[in-house]
Order: structure tokens, then sequence, then C-alpha cells
């Protein structure tokens, strides 16, 4: 672990639980903190307006969840559904002050 942190890397022993990550020792704390500040800000407030879903450990979970979530409530089967993307490049995930009324809104995808 010593050598790990004199060489600016993630230790292996903090790697082989954290989230995946190429980044090293000084980006990968930043973005740990980020991480737990957004989920702070979750239990503290309330659900967000918009997701961070870089921030998420296992996002393929919140996007099944946001599935499963519109299928109970339109009663509809969970196979039958699919998501449909709109891409706001004019819009700051700041700037959105309201929850859709159907799925969610989510910053920082990388594709």
């Amino acid at each position: 672990m010593c050598n790990s942190l004199f060489d600016q890397q993630v230790p292996d022993i903090w790697a082989n639980v954290g989230f995946l990550s190429m980044k090293p020792l000084g980006s990968w704390v930043q973005d740990l903190n980020d991480r737990i500040n957004f989920l702070q800000k979750w239990i503290d407030n309330g659900t967000p307006n918009v997701f961070w879903i870089s921030g998420f450990f296992f996002p393929q979970a919140f996007i099944t969840g946001t599935l499963q979530n519109f299928a109970r409530k339109h009663v509809i089967a969970v196979d039958k559904i699919a998501f449909e993307y709109k891409i706001m490049d004019q819009t700051s995930h700041n700037d959105i002050k309201e929850k859709p009324e159907d799925g969610c809104y989510i910053y920082g995808i990388y594709l």
C-alpha cells in the first residue's frame, strides 16, 4: 500500500472493493469525494432532479430500476418497454429545476 501511495496509484486493496477507474490516486480520491457528496445530497434532500450516472458503482442497476418504476406506474410489463433518449446539448444539468413526469434526467454519460 505504501508503494502505491508513494507512486500516486490507487492501492490494490482499495481498487479491489471500489469503483473501476484508471485514474491516478489524486483524481481517484476526488472522484470518490464527488460520489459521496452526490449520494449524501440525495439522502439529505430527497431524490434529485438530475442523476450523475457516472457516479453510480453499477449504473446498469439504476437504469433497470428506472424502467421498473415506469412499468409499475403504467402497469406495463417491463420487458415490453425501452428507453427513449433525448440529448439536451443546450441545457446544463444545473439548469434543470424539476424532475420529468416519467423517466429521469442524467448527466455525465460518456460514449
